[in-house]
Parts: C-alpha cells; sequence; structure tokens
C-alpha cells in the first residue's frame, strides 16, 4: 500500500507531538469496535491523559497508518514516538508489566488499601451481595481517579478487603490510588446510590467571576493567568497579562509548585474549563476557570475589548 507524504506528515506530526497516541476506531469516550475499546479501557487505568485519532472519521489515515506502521489493523499504539502494536500485544505488554514501564507507571500495589464503609453503607452492600451469590464486589479507581463500584467474578491478583460480613476486592492498579476511600449512602432520583470520597482525587475546579479577577489583578495577588483561545482569536481581544497557552507554556505550568495558583479563561468559559480540569487532573490544587470567558469581561469590566 502506498502512502502519499501530506498523509505521512500529518501522522508523523500527531505522532511526534503526543507522547501516547492511540489510532483507534471511535474515540476514547465512545470506542466504535471492541479491539479499540479493549486498549482504551488498559490505558484508562495507567495514566489520566493520552490522545486519540478517529480512523473513521479520516479514511486516508485509516489505511494511511497501516503503511506507516506497516500493521494491518487498527487500533495501533505508539508511547514516546515507538510503534508497540496493536491490541492482541497491548494485551501482552500490559499483563508482563512491561506497557507499565513503557508509560511510566509506578508498579502496582501489594498491600490492600485503608477503605471505610459507613453502617448503611455495608448494609446495602450487603443486601445486594445476597441477590448475587458467587459475586465479589469490586472498586475500581482509574488513571483519572474516577470510582466505581460493582459485583462480578473474582479476578486474579486482587487485594482483598475484609469489611463486616462482606470482601471487597480491588486490582492492584486501583489499590494505590484507593487508599484513604471512604463509601457511604446517597438517596438519588432511581433510589439509593453510593457515594465515593476518594482523598487522592483531585480537587474541583473553583469558578472565578470576572469582578473577583479584576479584584485579584487590582490587588497584585500572585497567580498564573492562561488564555486556552486560537492565537487568532487573541488577535482580536485580549485580557491584559493573560499568556496564551501553548505547548511550550504547558510544559512550563507542569514544572510549577502544585500549591501554584492557576486562573483560565477562553471566550466564554468552556474550553478553559477542560483546560483547569486537566490540570487539577495534574495535582495543582489551586485552580481557577473564569465564568463567562472574555466576553463577560468585555460586558461586566472593560467595554474597551471587542466582542466577537
Amino acid at each position: 500500500m502506498s502512502l502519499d507524504q501530506p498523509t505521512r506528515d500529518r501522522i508523523d506530526t500527531l505522532i511526534r507531538q503526543n507522547d501516547v497516541m492511540l489510532f483507534m476506531k471511535g474515540n476514547r469516550g465512545a470506542p466504535q469496535c471492541g479491539f479499540s475499546a479493549t486498549v482504551v479501557g488498559l490505558l484508562d487505568r495507567l495514566i489520566a491523559d493520552y490522545e486519540t485519532c478517529d480512523v473513521l472519521s479520516d479514511p486516508s489515515i485509516r489505511e494511511g497508518i497501516k503503511a506507516f506502521s506497516s500493521w494491518p489493523t487498527i487500533p495501533q499504539l505508539y508511547v514516546g514516538g515507538e510503534f508497540l502494536g496493536g491490541c492482541d500485544i497491548i494485551q501482552d505488554l500490559f499483563a508482563s508489566g512491561e506497557l507499565h514501564e513503557k508509560l511510566g507507571v509506578s508498579a502496582p500495589a501489594t498491600a490492600a488499601p485503608s477503605i471505610t464503609v459507613s453502617e448503611k453503607a455495608l448494609a446495602e452492600l450487603r443486601s445486594l451481595a445476597e441477590q448475587r451469590p458467587g459475586q465479589t464486589l469490586h472498586l475500581t479507581v482509574d488513571a483519572r481517579l474516577q470510582s466505581g463500584l460493582y459485583f462480578g467474578p473474582e479476578e486474579p491478583g486482587d487485594l482483598s478487603v475484609a469489611l463486616e460480613g462482606l470482601t471487597l476486592a480491588v486490582d492492584p492498579l486501583s489499590a494505590s490510588r484507593a487508599d484513604g476511600v471512604t463509601i457511604d449512602v446517597v438517596e438519588t432520583d432511581r433510589g439509593v446510590g453510593f457515594a465515593i470520597d476518594n482523598p487522592n482525587a483531585p480537587k474541583a475546579v473553583n469558578q472565578l467571576t470576572v469582578r473577583e479577577l479584576k479584584e485579584l489583578i487590582d490587588r497584585g495577588d500572585p497567580f498564573v493567568f492562561l488564555d486556552v483561545r486560537t492565537p487568532e482569536e487573541r488577535e482580536t481581544a485580549r485580557i491584559p497579562g493573560a499568556r496564551l497557552l501553548d505547548e511550550a507554556v504547558a510544559a512550563e505550568i507542569d514544572a510549577l509548585p502544585r500549591d501554584t495558583k492557576l486562573v483560565f479563561h477562553c471566550h466564554h468559559g468552556g474550553r478553559s474549563q477542560a483546560a483547569a480540569e486537566h490540570f487539577s487532573a495534574r495535582g495543582f490544587g489551586n485552580v481557577h476557570n473564569v465564568v463567562g470567558g472574555i466576553d463577560a469581561w468585555s460586558v461586566e469590566i472593560d467595554p474597551s475589548v471587542p466582542r466577537y
């Protein structure tokens, strides 16, 4: 199969610009084939951030990546510019621990985490367990520190947490992220649910009004102010003091102390919220999103800033 130079350049750019790049069918949130879903599931267990390319939406990439990698199937995973393989190989690398090493992930925990379950939650879980004979209660915590409970078969290597009249299984990867978790009962529209509070999870992004932002600036409070819009938008309008968040600036931010105050803005607040959540997930605990973005700044603070 031939590969034209423009397509080769596009693929090469994706691989060079992203430490972990997965060419797949669908995207991370909605895989469109079982093999892609399997690799996404393994990556989600190991790392919080990686990029995907939906080959179904781009026929040239779909065929081009096969020639580029000399590999006939999709998905295909690249880490640090190195082609690792497709679904079967990635599963083998995960099972052997080699994928952990490639991704720079610490070895899985070997000791069960400390988990606290309220009396009400324990009673509800025991009741559910009685309805599922032969199944075990599992707690999972993925690389984005999103937690879940489910009943299913015991898995090799699971670590056991003894509860009163119930055993909770935690896989070794989840165990290293689950220490200190508390589980309680909450009432929802659909009935009883479970609230999982993980002290290791990133703090929520704080919402900052443009008036509060103006007060910060006027007081001279120290903070890093970041604009996540495009360079073209920035040429149209800008708030003084904000730095455009590009790849180089992102690397600078990532090297800062985790208690650094970060403030993000965009046009209306959506993109900046996503950027703030990204850095919060990377361990920053003092992260703020400007509600309404630069448009609200133009309306409420400085009408001389053009609206667009």
